[in-house]
Formats: C-alpha cells, structure tokens, sequence
C-alpha cells in the first residue's frame, strides 16, 4: 500500500498543479500597427469614461481660475535649471522602461520589467486605459500650452507639443499610478501619494500644463482606476504583483539618490 501511494504522488502532483492560479502575461500586447510602446489596457473600449461628459471645460481668460493658473506659472518659472526642473524634465518621460523607475524611491524598492514584471505590467496598461479616458476632452477643448502661451521654452525642448493642454495626461498617468501603488503597498501609501502629486506638479513646472490642466488630469486618472477592480485580468495581475512587495523592514532604498530626490520634493511649486 505504501509503495502504492508513493507511485501515485507524482499523478497527484499533477492533477493539483492546475488548481494554482496561473500568472498574468508580463508582457502587454502592443496596439496593431501602433509603436511597441503603446500598449492594451484593461479596460474594454466601451468602459472607457468619457472624459469630455464629465470634465468642466477649462478656465475662460477672464476668470479667477485660469488668473490662478498665470500665477503658477509666473511662480515655477523660478525653478528653472534647478533641481526641481531637473526632475521635471524626468518626470516628462513616459516611455518603457526607463518610466516605470518613477516611483522606485517611493515604494522603497526597485520596479523593473526584470525585479518586479507584474507591477511594470501594471503601469504599462493602466497608463493606457488613463491616455485613452483623457482623450475625448483632449481633442474637443484644444487648449493652448502655458510656455507657447507666453513664447517661452519647456524643460523638455526636445518634445513639439501642440494644442492639447487640458487634461494633463502625465498628471492623469502619475496620479492614477500613485493610487495603485498605494493598494499594493499601504505602509508606503503617504510617500507614493505624494510622489503622484508631485508627478503632476513637474508638469506646471516644466511649463507644458496650466496648473488646471493638472488638476483635471488627476480626475481623469482616479476615474480610469475606479473602474479596474471589475476587470479580472487586472485584478489577477494586482494578485501577483502584491507578491512583488518587500516588506519595509527588508527593503534597503533602490538607489543611492533616493534622498536627493526626497529633499528636492520638498520644493514646493505652490
């Protein structure tokens, strides 16, 4: 009976092997024909939020608000060539892999396609579902960038913007980052919270979103993230990159310039 039982718990092995949850693709389909950067998200196309519905429209010259936006950007324009522009100019980059580095300080750890692929996996497709909500609104108020605005130049003179400035993709793309990450690691939530808005404050920084722009962007990414706790398939991929999570106590800072970058967060644009 003994020999039995020891032949058989191979065949056991494998008929419970198929009850483990088998692991997410850490690897996004690309859009067809798009660049290899553009990526599917979660979200189906008729559940994406129609950003235009319920956006207000951006300010009227003539208000209080977008006078509130002048002086924003009046006053980040004393940042420039500092080390808050420097991080501006970072912040700028949207790209994989280098983009998912963003939040590495904040959470503690390193996220990498290679040390974390079901947390790169994450950014890369929600960032997708957040660009795709934003863009109703993008397209229909065809507002002016702050700096071509003014005839002055960006942090990131490399880039040919055109008139697309309200909502703030970026800001939409980092906030609804932050929140994400914020679930998967609640003991870091205050950091990543923070690091999200900041995010979106490079932006007013670097000169290519009026502060509303930004704060509108943020709307746009909580509400692409409202909707993702009905996908499975991002639910089953915030399983496993839960696993991905050091504990704080193990976690040494990703990177020597860690704490540069927290004093230079303490710059305030505001």
């Amino acid at each position: 009976m003994k020999t039995f039982a020891l032949r058989c718990l191979p065949l056991l092995a494998l008929l419970t092997a198929g009850c483990a949850e088998l692991p997410p693709s850490t690897t996004p389909k690309s859009l067809p024909g798009g660049h290899p950067d553009h990526v599917i998200g979660y979200l189906q196309p008729d559940r994406i939020p129609d950003s235009r519905a319920f956006l207000p429209a951006p300010p009227t010259p003539d208000s209080a608000a977008f006078a509130a936006d002048e002086d924003a950007y009046r006053r980040t324009r004393s940042l420039r060539d500092t080390p808050r522009w420097t991080l501006a100019h970072a912040d700028a980059n949207l790209g994989f892999p280098q983009a998912v580095g963003a939040f590495s300080c904040a959470l503690g750890q390193t996220i990498s396609a290679q040390e974390t692929p079901h947390i790169a996996a994450l950014l890369s497709r929600l960032r997708a579902d957040v660009a795709l909500t934003g863009a109703s609104a993008k397209k229909h108020f065809q507002r002016q960038r702050p700096y071509l605005a003014h005839g002055d130049t960006s942090c990131t003179p490399e880039e040919k913007h055109k008139a697309d400035s309200f909502p703030s993709s970026h800001s939409a793309i980092g906030w609804a980052w932050a929140l994400m990450l914020a679930e998967l690691a609640p003991e870091r939530r205050d950091r990543l919270l923070k690091r999200g808005l900041a995010f979106g404050d490079s932006r007013v920084i670097c000169g290519v979103h009026w502060q509303s722009d930004v704060d509108a962007g943020r709307l746009v990414g909580a509400a692409a993230v409202s909707l993702l706790h009905a996908e499975p398939e991002f639910v089953r991929q915030m399983r496993f990159a839960a696993k991905e999570i050091r504990a704080p106590q193990t976690g040494q800072a990703p990177t020597p310039d860690c704490a540069a970058e927290l004093r230079t967060l303490e710059i305030s644009p505001r």
